[in-house]
């Protein structure tokens, strides 16, 4: 049977996101990478006991799951469902009020570029999906995409192998909303494949304590030479 949620369970979701320091672990978390609880105590700005009780309730709530290497456990986000929730709530929480604040470096670097959880989003990633889709490499329709034949030659040349991109369960081409473009960014297996694709050719790199990426200089010829893409 399909599970339909009721206005008690949502509320219950809801709730759980709502809390600031659980909603600063669960952005932290965006990026796609597994943290520990100490990092993660650190991006909630709470103390280690508090945190420990906020990772349990999101754990028991299947937002996020852990992961035990040795000694050693890290916490990630349970599925990317999750982390295309939280990006339509931070496009939500963009058209509320604005908020006196200047615009500071760490704000441009997250428009830019970033990760949202797997994929690339910010102005990279809506450029990447607008080229993909003049260029006539994929189709977009109603939060779906499919990838032409033309789009696999050029994907191919560019090194991703479709056939064995990611989790095979998950839709091979779909569509994400962006929060701070308003627009859609590519999710999906192929999304997935082109962030990594773009993080081997050292194309982008981590900032640090952040899910934003910085383009390199040789990104910057990369992505003006292949796709015609000029941040």
């Amino acid at each position: 049977m399909t599970n339909i949620a009721s206005g008690n369970t949502l509320a219950a979701v809801a709730s759980l996101i709502g809390d600031v320091a659980r909603a600063n672990i669960l952005s932290a978390l965006m990026d796609g990478r597994a943290l520990t609880a100490g990092e993660l105590t650190w991006h909630a700005g709470v103390s280690a006991q508090t945190t420990s009780g906020h990772l349990a309730k999101l754990t028991d709530a299947k937002l996020i799951v852990v992961e035990k290497q040795g000694r050693h456990r890290y916490f990630r986000l349970a599925t990317p469902d999750i982390a295309q929730a939280i990006e339509a709530l931070m496009a939500v929480a963009a058209t509320g009020p604005k908020r006196h604040r200047p615009v500071g470096p760490k704000d441009i670097a997250m428009r830019t570029a970033r990760t949202c959880y797997d994929h690339l989003a910010g102005r990279l990633g809506i450029a990447l999906a607008d080229a993909l889709t003049t260029k006539g490499h994929i189709v977009i329709s109603d939060g779906a995409g499919a990838v032409t034949r033309k789009g696999s030659k050029f994907l191919s040349e560019f090194g991703i192998d479709l056939a064995n991109a990611g989790n095979g369960s998950r839709p091979l081409c779909k569509t994400c909303l962006d929060w701070s473009e308003r627009r859609s960014h590519l999710a999906g297996r192929l999304g997935a494949a082109l962030c990594v694709r773009c993080f081997d050719l050292g194309w982008i790199k981590r900032e640090k304590d952040s899910r934003a990426v910085a383009i390199t200089r040789s990104g910057q010829s990369g992505f003006a030479k292949t796709f015609g893409i000029s941040l």
